[in-house]
């Protein structure tokens, strides 16, 4: 019986567990750069710098913007920019290696592959950041992609994007300054008070949240989830044990304590402008 060889249609799968963490400075770099684009430019391009975390996780904690140009079938780079600045960056941290790339808009659009293919010599595996700047209805869209191949035996064909988990994690002042940015205009940033009611209204939403799930399940309307129930007893777990009036002891410590600390800000401020004014009326006379 003859035996015949058969080519098989396959796609690569060295990016099935890829995952991203990206630092919110990332994202305010993109939205920055968006804001001083050139006049005729529809969305920014830029390369991203980071590193590898050993469990293989591509931790993202820089960016900058590159020039381009592009139409419907091509889009040019200004490499030696990108190689400048590059440069220039790693002289400050060698250690933050380009991981990828970002492009603002929703989703990838007809010209990624190419743009994906020269950072795939840039870089092995970059990742592809989207950032919608728009934030519609109050949301920021930001999903990240990885290209995988699809060949026919050993003859490449074509480059197909994949969607990655991406983690986006903040401390409660960076919350503050990206739930700034969602809104699409401000009359003036929240000082420390403002901000804290913001997070603790965000907490309590959240609290309310967490309170209907688990009368949900305990009611029957919805299934248990055994992760979901122990993820929500080791947050509990967490809370220390104290009593109301100990509870409200420490917070307004907490909180006399913060505006002593604005309080000798704005006197030592307040000293120097003083002091600069003594040295210049004693410089004329």
């Amino acid at each position: 019986m003859a035996s015949s060889d058969q080519t098989v249609l396959q796609f690569s799968t060295s990016s099935a567990r890829l995952s991203a963490k990206v630092h919110p400075l990332v994202i305010f770099n993109i939205c920055d750069c968006f804001v001083r684009r050139p006049d005729q430019a529809e969305r920014i391009i830029g390369t991203l710098l980071g590193s590898v975390l050993p469990d293989g996780t591509v931790d993202v904690r820089n960016c900058y913007a590159v020039p381009h140009s592009e139409s419907q079938d091509q889009v040019a780079l200004d490499i030696d920019y990108h190689h400048n600045m590059l440069s220039s960056h790693q002289k400050v941290n060698p250690k933050e290696v380009i991981v990828g790339w970002f492009s603002t808009g929703f989703g990838v659009s007809g010209g990624s592959a190419l743009i994906q293919e020269f950072y795939s010599r840039e870089s092995s595996n970059p990742i592809h950041l989207t950032v919608d700047t728009g934030f519609q209805n109050g949301e920021a869209s930001i999903k990240g992609f990885v290209s995988v191949h699809l060949s026919l035996g050993d003859q490449p064909l074509a480059a197909q994007f994949q969607e990655i988990p991406l983690d986006l994690r903040m401390v409660e002042a960076e919350r503050v300054g990206f739930d700034m940015l969602k809104t699409t205009s401000v009359d003036k940033l929240p000082n420390d008070l403002e901000g804290m009611e913001a997070s603790m209204e965000q907490l309590l939403a959240l609290i309310d949240d967490v309170h209907k799930y688990v009368d949900d399940v305990v009611e029957g309307r919805l299934p248990q989830d055994n992760k979901t129930g122990r993820f929500i007893a080791d947050t509990v777990a967490t809370i220390p044990k104290l009593s109301s009036q100990a509870f409200d002891k420490l917070v307004n410590d907490g909180l006399q304590d913060q505006l002593l600390l604005l309080y000798l800000a704005s006197l030592t401020r307040t000293q120097l402008s003083f002091a600069e004014k003594l040295n210049t009326a004693a410089q004329i006379l």
